[in-house]
Parts: C-alpha cells; structure tokens; sequence
C-alpha cells in the first residue's frame, strides 16, 4: 500500500456477567496510515534492531529482517545476524500493523496475517478497478485497446496511435521482440522518447504531465518487446510512433478515458487507396474485455481512406459516415436524413489540386501525392465530389519527397549469452552506425552518429547469485621467523543453506586469498656450501677434496637456519686412493693458459705414463698404461662469461617433532664472483627440501577443553564451531563433533 501501518484495538465492554456475548470481542482499526519519509526504517527493521543490546549465546550481533519464510511465519519477528549466515525468532509475533511482506497488502493482527481492501478495512476484497475506484466495476469509464498489426513497407517513423488528453492506465507494448523501437512525441513537437533517430535508454521519462516508464528486455531468453507505460492522466494529445525497421510484430495499446464519451484512437489521414496506413484501431466499451472488438472492425476498409470503421460500446445509438477527405463523424439515428438529391453536374465546377498528401517519411526519400477536390470555377469554393465529373478526376501520380538522408543512428543489436552462469558475468553485443536512405538501411562510418551517444558494447549480467566465499579460519604464523615467507587460511566455498560446495559453484574473481607473503624482517647470516668435489686430488697416496664455502645474508626459508658466526665450515677433506708405490698410472701435467681470452677456447697439457718408486717417478710407454683411462690433453676453456656453481646452506631443523615434518635449504645459483647467476644447469641442483620425523605423535589431552553452556549442542547443530568464540565456549562439543566428522570421512 506504500505506507507503513498500525492496528488499534478496542475491547467491548461486558453488558452482564450473565449474558455470553457471541462475535469477536475486539475490534481493529488502521491507524497512522500517512507515508512515512523515505530515509525512515520499517516497523519491522526497528522492531529487530531492539534486540542488538541483548546477547545471544553470550554474544552481542546486529538483527535486521529475515523475510525468506511463508504463511502464518510472516507475522514471527524472524532476525538475521548481519554479516552471518543464521536467524533466530526473536518473538512468536509482530507488533500489531506489522506488514506481512513487501507488497503492504496486508498487515498482521494478534499473530495472524489479514488482508486490506483498498477501501482500508481489515478482510476487505475490494480492489481498485481499471476506472481507478476503489470497488467500481469498470463502468466509470471507458477502456481503449487496439491492436496496429499493419505490415509497413517504409522504414522510419510511422504513427500508431493518438493518445487523447485525460488518458490513464496508459500501456504500448510491443506483442514480440523485434528491431524495432517505438517512439513517444507531443503534438507540440517536443520528442519524448526515441525522437530524432536517437535510441534512449530504458527509464523513466517525463511527458504530457505524466511520468512514462519506458522498458526494453535485455535478457536473451525474453521475448517481450518494448513498452511504455504511464499512471496519466495525461495533459495533452501525445503520439505513439513505430521507428520499423523490420516486420511489425504488432504494438498493443490500451487506455483509459473517464466518462462514457470518449473520442476513438485517430490514425493519419491522406493515405492512397490500399496502401498500409498507420494503425488499425479499435474502441472497447465500458469494461469490455481485449479480444472482444467486432471483426468488422479488422475487416471494413473504406476505399477512400484505407481505415477500418471503428466500433464502441456506444455504436448501437450511432453510425459511421464517410465523407470523401477520408474522415468520419456520427450522426444520431432519430435524425431522418433528407432524401437523396440526384447530382447537378454543370461547367460552373472542376477539380483542382488542394494539397499534398503527408510524405511517406519524414527523410531518406519518401513520396506523396495531390489531393484533388471539386471546387467552384469562379470562387475556388469546394463543394461535395457529386458536383463534379467523376470520370474527368486527375489520377494522383507519385511525387518524390523529404530526399536529404535520414540522420544517422546507432542500431543495436541483441545482447549475447551472459558469460556467466552465475554471480556477475559480461555480455556483449553489436552496434553499427546506419543511416536510412530510398527505403533502405545502409552501415556507415561511426563518426556519422558521432552526435549521438555510443550505447555501451558491454555490460554486466547475473543471471543467478552463486554460492558465496567463506573465511573459516584466521591467518596462520608466517612460515619463517626472518626474511620473506607465507602464511595461509581456510578459504571455502558455501552454498545458501551452509553447505561446503565445489569452488566453481563461487565467483572466482571474488575469491578471497587462501595464501600471501609474509615480511619477518632480515634473516641472520648464513654459510653457504658446495657439493664435496667427486674426485680426490691425487690418484694416488694422500689428496684432498674440496667445496666452496660463502657467508650470506636475506635468504629465503621456511624454517629457521644458523647463522654465520666463527664456525666456517671446512673447505677441503682428506682422501686417500692406496699407496702409490710400484703403481703404474698416468701422469698430467697442469694446464696450458686458453687459447683466447674470452669465449669458447682451448687448453693443453702434458699426459705421460709413469710408475712411482719411494721417491722418484720413471717414466714409461704409453703402452704400459693402457689399461687405464688415459686423462684427456685437451679441454674447452671459457673465460667470458664466468661460470656459475650451485651453493646451498645446511639443512634446518624439522619443522615437527613426530607425524611426519619437513626440512629445508636454501640453493643459490652464484657465479665465480659470488653474484647470483642463473648459469647453473637445473638437472644438477640440489633438493631444497626433505622429510623429517615420520614417527607417530604420543596425543596430549587438553583438560581445560570445556563446555561453558549447557546447550553447547545447538552450537555444533548450527555449524558455529568454525568461529574461534564458539570453538572456545563450547571446546568439548566442538572437538567431539570434529572427531565424529573425521571417522565418517575416514571410513568412506
């Protein structure tokens, strides 16, 4: 009903203590039943927000309305926690006046839904009729409907209906989607909607001292046209118009006139015999439903004007005449017309062109044609066709009109499928430049319609709303005590009734994140090492074999590792191949400088087979040797770009004690100056991380995990336990549940 309402009740007073009296005993009255401000809150959100101070469960929220329950539940006081995803009946009913729901046809009484007529009496049936009064049967007025369903060979504006000054319930709607626009213009001029070869958005649009809302479906599946419609009345004579541009699909219109003397809907005059005029009209009488129009109505066509004889409910007292200009008056049935006169044809008369007929467009190369009437040779006066010579009349001939090219304007093309099946999505669709000339529609360059507004290529879409993300816990520490690490949460998706869902069933744009990087501030010090070298330095005899060994700093890790300090770590280990007394073995000598200084080159060396004796080296043939792998005498050599050699840290501490943790290192690839280098081969790089302690953990038992409410259940029932306060008040209940939803997942 559009104002917030009250019911008032009055108790009858007892007439005896003898006497029962039958009936209700309590009468109801609407009271306060003015509009209140736009800025105010309903009864119902008040009535809510009175239990924000109260606590619930030992904790304080904001209520407002939960408006998703039926029947008699309408009148509960149902409140939603804000920001959560539960409600709670605050109160078994409303206060009395309460709304039932958003339509304020109704209002709640003593727990118990009653309508309201629109004569504002609890119960009441009555509703407005299409007159406007409250409980009428629509005989206080008369209703105008019609159809305009004439095919249009021209495109461009065309003329569907007058709407007469004092119309209400006014309603033009488009009986299929099409390309098609329909117009809305004052007989002043003035464009309302769509004017000027330019296409307005759908809205609301002030005209004729009404507000038209003018509609366009936008959704792909829709098959409803445009439409405009408008409470009225209206202040003066507006036109509806038809910008075709491809067959009309036919344009339904209806209005209300008070009184019972209504003027029918005028369509164009001047129209060639049996060319399409500009509307098909039809009057319907007091109450008269659309369908009922006489079917001569659809039939009749006058040879002069191509318009159909038009029949009201008031037809029966008075009859269609035709005049020869094309239009029709009525004259009253008890007027007996004088008798027929027969036609003074003399040469006192002749025909003569009085005009043209409208052009068929208003641009882009329409036509039109004279319009000869029988006039007085000598004071040009015209007299009825009957004093001329019929058969003498000029027959109109065609004359080309309105050649300057219809402005150019933006045509728009269907909306594509929404790219989402849920939640907000794009949808695209085209919109082409064109311009009207000689009946046909032709693409142009867009800076044509450059004085016109682009409509938008793109726009957002829902075609449902997707199950929401859910934060269930709070960040984890950051995974390293130094230097740039990742702390992670529990990210879900949840359907409308609570359920954990697949995370397609959620907007993924909107997804929360489950992980980021965590700054701890720089790390200590660290040693970094090489890999022990594979071969010992002497093939025989005491050697050594060696690794590089590099302090540095601002590592990343996941676990804490040691810093530098003054234990370095050794960079050289003994080996020892045997003793290398009597052994023959080969003997290489060091290498010569690279053959270029920088580049790819080439380096020599001495190789020669010897035996050691105590002390001293004899140098034997080649052949004695053989059977050992002979050392290479040449080798590449790179000088520039240096070369590079994967370092790593020791291994951390494990990042648990029992049930399986992990370890790590960090491995840097550095060059032979110490720089980061990204030279290395990856197939050769050591493992940054290992498993630790996979034995089992001894369970502790957490004695102060405790219920602090007896009705601890209802907090596991209503899946709270996600939320750290409840999992804290209720640890007992909470622990059990989890256990419980862990044994059933583990036996599946």
């Amino acid at each position: 009903m559009g104002a917030p309402r009250a019911a008032q009740s009055f108790s009858q007073p007892a007439r005896s203590a003898a006497i029962s009296c039958i009936g209700a005993y309590r009468q109801y009255k609407l009271c306060n039943t003015n509009v209140c401000p736009e800025s105010s809150r309903s009864i119902r959100e008040v009535q809510c927000a009175s239990y924000n101070n109260k606590p619930f469960m030992g904790r304080f929220y904001e209520w407002e309305p939960f408006a998703e329950v039926k029947g008699n539940r309408k009148c509960e006081l149902n409140c939603q926690a804000m920001g959560y995803r539960f409600y709670v009946r605050q109160a078994e009913k409303v206060i009395d006046g309460t709304p039932c729901d958003q339509n304020g046809t109704a209002i709640c009484v003593s727990g118990q839904c009653k309508s309201i007529g629109c004569d504002d009496y609890l119960g009441s049936d009555k509703v407005v009729d299409k007159c406007g009064v409250c409980g009428g049967d629509n005989t206080g007025c008369q209703v105008v409907s019609g159809v305009f369903k004439h095919a249009l060979t021209s495109l461009g504006y065309h003329r569907v209906v007058e709407i007469p000054q004092g119309a209400t319930k006014i309603n033009i709607t488009e009986m299929h989607k099409s390309n098609n626009y329909l117009a809305l213009r004052s007989r002043s001029g003035r464009s309302i909607i769509n004017g000027n070869w330019a296409i307005d958005r759908p809205g609301k649009y002030e005209g004729g001292g009404t507000m038209f809302t003018y509609k366009r479906p936008n959704e792909i599946s829709s098959t409803a046209g445009e439409s405009f419609l408008a409470e009225g009345p209206t202040n003066e004579i507006l036109d509806v118009y038809m910008i075709h541009q491809q067959p009309n699909p036919g344009v339904h219109y209806e209005y209300v006139i008070m009184g019972t003397n209504a003027i029918s809907p005028q369509v164009p005059p001047h129209r060639r015999p049996g060319e399409p005029f500009n509307g098909q009209l039809g009057t319907h009488g007091r109450g008269q439903e659309e369908g009922e129009e006489k079917e001569e109505a659809e039939e009749k066509e006058d040879v002069h004007g191509g318009a159909p004889e038009v029949f009201t409910s008031e037809s029966a007292q008075t009859f269609p005449v035709r005049h020869p200009d094309g239009f029709s008056s009525h004259r009253p049935d008890n007027v007996v017309p004088a008798a027929p006169q027969p036609p003074r044809r003399s040469r006192d008369h002749n025909w003569k062109q009085l005009g043209t007929t409208e052009c068929s467009t208003s641009c882009g190369k329409g036509s039109q044609f004279p319009i000869f009437r029988c006039v007085h040779r000598n004071t040009h006066e015209e007299v009825p066709e009957s004093y001329c010579d019929s058969s003498m009349k000029p027959t109109p001939e065609e004359e080309p009109c309105n050649l300057f090219p219809c402005p150019a304007f933006w045509d728009i093309g269907e909306w594509s499928e929404c790219s989402k099946t849920c939640g907000l999505g794009m949808q695209h669709r085209q919109v082409l430049c064109r311009q009207v000339y000689a009946n046909r529609s032709l693409t142009v360059q867009p800076y044509r319609c450059q004085h016109l507004e682009k409509p938008e290529t793109t726009s957002t879409c829902q075609l449902k709303i997707c199950s929401e993300w859910q934060i269930r816990t709070d960040w984890t520490s950051c995974s390293v005590p130094c230097g740039v690490g990742q702390r992670t949460r529990d990210v879900k998706c949840v359907s409308n009734i609570g359920d954990v869902v697949d995370d397609e069933e959620c907007n993924m744009k909107l997804r929360p994140n489950d992980i980021e990087n965590c700054d701890m501030g720089p790390c200590a010090k660290s040693w970094f090492l090489t890999e022990w070298s594979e071969r010992c330095s002497a093939e025989c005899g005491a050697g050594v074999r060696t690794r590089s060994v590099v302090c540095m700093t601002n590592h990343i890790s996941s676990l804490p590792l040691e810093g530098c300090g003054n234990n370095r770590p050794t960079e050289a280990t003994p080996c020892d191949n045997g003793p290398c007394t009597g052994k023959v073995e080969w003997f290489a000598g060091s290498w010569s400088q690279c053959s270029i200084e920088c580049g790819s080159g080439t380096q020599q060396r001495e190789v020669i087979c010897v035996r050691k004796n105590a002390d001293t080296f004899e140098v034997l043939d080649p052949y004695e040797c053989s059977f050992l792998e002979r050392p290479a005498s040449q080798q590449a050599c790179h000088l520039k770009p240096c070369g590079a050699k994967w370092f790593n840290t020791e291994w951390s501490m494990c990042s648990k004690s029992c049930q399986g943790g992990f370890r790590v290192r960090e491995v840097r690839c550095l060059s032979d100056d110490m720089t980061l280098s990204n030279l290395c081969d990856p197939q050769l790089k050591p493992e940054e991380k290992e498993s630790c302690n996979p034995q089992d953990c001894v369970p502790e038992v957490d004695e102060n995990c405790k219920d602090r409410y007896y009705n601890c259940n209802v907090v596991v029932q209503a899946r709270l336990c996600v939320y750290n306060y409840y999992k804290t008040a209720c640890c007992a209940s909470c622990t059990r549940g989890a256990n419980r939803h862990a044994g059933f997942l583990g036996s599946r």
